[in-house]
């Protein structure tokens, strides 16, 4: 395959990736083109890392995340490119970040659990958001009486976060306590602007969650 061809197939994955508005893995991105044109993984692959060197010194990047990759606005852009958008970033209560990092931590885990170690009542709104934001899922019943569900973290919970992988969360004993895992995650949350949050962000109710 010469240089125009890879060429060719690094900008309609650049086209394909910006219109997606989600992670594309790299299969979905071979699928793009007919069987007969279809390249194998390995120049799918040299074609993403070209792809990734032509974003260096642009305010955008090639991100790579659990469900695949993305382009997206570099972080130390964020300031300034969310004044483009009126609706400010939505606000999650530490309770509601205390709860998400227990789960993230000590997955999977059940309410009740989260509740013995915060010492406080789970509301019902904080499991409702983390189920609705697609950030968590119930991944089966504790065998207890009651069979109460057990939460464990999804791809989508890993691609707002820019990770593809669990390990990369900072190990458990280098954060003191709860609150600052709640404060970690919020300053992820405010700095995470890429095309397909911005365009979600219009739909999202802002109102905090208690």
């Amino acid at each position: 395959m010469n240089d125009e061809q890879l060429r060719r197939i690094q900008a309609i994955t650049e086209a394909a990736l910006l219109a997606a508005g989600k992670p594309l893995s790299l299969d979905q991105l071979r699928e793009l083109f007919s069987e007969e044109e279809r390249p194998a993984r390995q120049v799918m692959e040299h074609v993403l890392m070209m792809l990734e060197s032509a974003c260096e010194g642009r305010g955008f990047e090639l991100k790579k995340v659990a469900s695949g990759y993305r382009i997206q606005v570099r972080e130390e852009f964020a300031p300034w490119v969310g004044r483009l958008f009126e609706e400010k970033p939505q606000r999650y209560s530490r309770a509601l970040l205390e709860t998400l990092a227990l789960i993230a931590y000590r997955q999977p885990i059940t309410r009740g659990e989260i509740e013995d170690i915060r010492g406080v009542t789970v509301s019902s709104n904080i499991i409702r958001t983390l189920l609705e934001r697609e950030w968590v899922r119930v991944v089966g019943h504790r065998d207890v009486p009651g069979r109460p569900a057990m939460y464990a973290t999804t791809k989508q919970f890993l691609d707002y976060f820019n990770l593809t992988g669990l390990d990369q969360l900072p190990p458990l004993s280098e954060v003191r306590d709860l609150e600052e895992i709640g404060r970690e995650i919020e300053k992820n949350i405010q700095a995470e602007i890429d095309f397909s949050s911005a365009k979600s962000d219009d739909n999202t109710d802002q109102q905090t969650v208690h």
